[in-house]
């Protein structure tokens, strides 16, 4: 039985773990390893260690941390592989989504390499006569993360290694569900020559969680998970005096307008909602079919779904794997009863569909639901899972009003030929992140990712300039020297417009 356990100050802990979870393949049902939960003592002795760690490591020449990424960065490259198996054998995504999700966190470790450009202040001489003014960002200290289990590779990626680059320190605390990804990238850290203590794992629930929010010794947490369990870390964690990006959950609607390439619309929405069994918080949960072409689109779905494979994401040819959890597989089956029994029909019954994987495993096929209104639960809830709900409208302007009426605004996506259209929707949406016949719509790393309204708490998005900004606090400083002797002081505010050539005085 393979045994996971924390990584504090450069090593793999030892101690006598209090509680452990049970970590299990979703594809056979059956349990492959033990997981150390962490009460406060180790996730204190983790901050501890991040907190001596900083006092270095924030002084570390920007050309030497620069030069510890890259090395992160190649070692990831040759170890991608090793990743992503551990991510197909804990989470259950099929090989190829898997490392698609480690290629695009190591997009993130290139992003931080440049972290020399992008720390750069400014500079302005004579801001006043003899005064010159510039600025810096500081690191915040030790920051942590903490990651659901969707992307136990990626979203920790997105998260330390910039952290890292500006001279913080971080404490990791990953899905107990699915935690060897993280392990492993500890260990790859360690590899890179990145000194004990600047990057820390802690396993564990719940009791790990809430000491993280209320540690003194941390200056910020970044979280990704659903919206109920973000407001929660935002309003903790800010309480408590901390910095905070909570990334909460969302219903991503995909707009298909009659002009569309209906075919290849429904071969997008298949991928985006279905992908990764649709537990991705960017997966397409709304179809919304304009101007009649709901018939249509759903054939086309119907037709693609019939071709799809689910097995396990060791076999190639599988294209969709299991859920996470049987319980978490039998709360997604159940809307599709709730979605019957509200009015909505069943077009695609995943219960039904041929699996090609071990009967213990957590499997539940491609599902769409047609004729869905906004006053079902199957519309207004966040399922994540393989369930896509189809909604019918007459216009833009109304399928417009139903993202916004809807909460959420993590993503949303408009499929169309009508160049006038797709301006109009970029340009009204309520969403942070914005598809134009691209369903999945995750910005390139040198963006920032993160949604609006119950899709994100606090103001700043995670990786790209706003993790910059995130893990570093801005400095202003005026500066003047000059001879003692011509030293005239004034009660007057400092005012550069109005000074006289001895300059701003205080």
């Amino acid at each position: 039985m393979k045994h996971i356990t924390h990584w504090i100050d450069g090593k793999p802990w030892v101690g006598d773990a209090k509680r452990r979870g049970k970590v299990f393949n979703p594809a056979t049902g059956v349990q492959t390893g033990e997981v150390d939960f962490a009460t406060a003592i180790e996730v204190d002795e983790a901050v501890a260690a991040a907190a001596r760690a900083f006092t270095s490591w924030r002084t570390t020449s920007v050309a030497r941390r620069t030069s510890m990424l890259f090395a992160l960065r190649e070692l990831l490259a040759a170890h991608l592989g090793d990743l992503a198996d551990l991510v197909v054998s804990e989470h259950g995504k099929v090989q190829s989504d898997a490392a698609g999700e480690v290629a695009r966190g190591l997009e993130v470790v290139e992003f931080a390499c440049g972290i020399a450009q992008l720390l750069k202040g400014e500079f302005t001489e004579q801001a006043s006569t003899g005064v010159n003014v510039h600025s810096l960002r500081q690191p915040l200290g030790v920051v942590a993360g903490i990651t659901p289990f969707n992307f136990p590779s990626m979203v920790p990626l997105w998260m330390f290694p910039l952290a890292i680059a500006c001279g913080n320190t971080f404490v990791l605390k990953p899905s107990e569900k699915d935690p060897s990804a993280s392990a492993y990238l500890a260990e790859l850290v360690a590899e890179a020559g990145i000194p004990p203590g600047v990057f820390n794992v802690v396993n564990g629930d719940k009791e790990a969680v809430e000491r993280i929010l209320v540690h003194p010794g941390i200056s910020a947490v970044s979280f990704v998970g659903s919206t109920p369990v973000a407001r929660h870390i935002y309003e903790t964690a800010a309480r408590e005096g901390k910095r905070v990006q909570a990334l909460g959950g969302a219903k991503n609607h995909m707009v298909v307008l009659p002009d569309a390439d209906l075919r290849d619309a429904a071969e997008a929405a298949v991928s985006a909602g279905f992908g990764s069994a649709g537990e991705r918080c960017m997966a397409a949960a709304v179809l919304v079919a304009v101007g009649g072409c709901g018939d249509a689109l759903v054939e086309h779905i119907q037709e693609r779904v019939s071709r799809l494979t689910v097995g396990p994401g060791t076999d190639p040819s599988s294209e969709m794997g299991p859920l996470i959890t049987a319980e978490h597989r039998d709360r997604v089956a159940a809307y599709l009863a709730i979605g019957e029994s509200e009015g909505a029909t069943i077009a695609i019954d995943g219960r039904d569909h041929d699996i090609r994987g071990d009967a213990g495993g957590y499997w539940l096929g491609p599902c769409l639901l047609d004729r869905v209104s906004p006053g079902m639960r199957v519309y207004a809830e966040e399922i994540f899972g393989p369930v896509l709900s189809l909604v019918r409208v007459e216009t833009l302007d109304e399928a417009l009003a139903l993202i916004e009426r809807n909460g959420y605004g993590n993503g949303a996506a408009i499929f169309t030929a009508n160049g006038e259209a797709a301006q109009r929707f970029e340009t009204e949406v309520e969403a942070g992140m914005v598809g134009i016949n691209v369903a999945i719509p995750v910005p390139v790393s040198y963006y920032s990712f993160g949604g609006w309204n119950n899709s994100i708490f606090g103001d700043l998005d995670i990786y790209g300039p706003d993790g910059v900004k995130f893990y570093t606090r801005g400095k202003a400083v005026t500066s003047r020297w000059r001879n003692v002797a011509e030293h005239h002081s004034s009660l007057a505010f400092p005012n550069a417009a109005a000074s006289d050539k001895s300059g701003m005085e205080p």
